[in-house]
């Protein structure tokens, strides 16, 4: 993995984190905006990282949901 992907991974998670801690559905759109103006590389890299966890999320989610709703729950949790 290249050092701007393990940047925008560690970005994507600080600002997905911070979106929720601030309740700012704003915020990841300013930072990609940033982004997009400086290094269209690093912005591409944040965009993916930040649709892969926030996808991953919401899978995680609904199977959580699925799973207690039959009565399982996954033992990682």
């Amino acid at each position: 993995m290249a050092y701007y992907d393990d940047l925008a991974n560690k970005l994507a998670l600080d600002v997905i984190e911070a979106q929720k801690a601030m309740d700012d559905d704003q915020l990841i759109q300013d930072i990609a905006k940033t982004l997009e103006a400086t290094s269209s590389t690093m912005h591409e890299a944040f965009m993916t990282a930040v649709r892969v966890y926030m996808a991953e999320e919401r899978a995680r989610a609904q199977l959580t949901a699925r799973l207690k709703a039959k009565g399982f729950a996954l033992r990682s949790q």
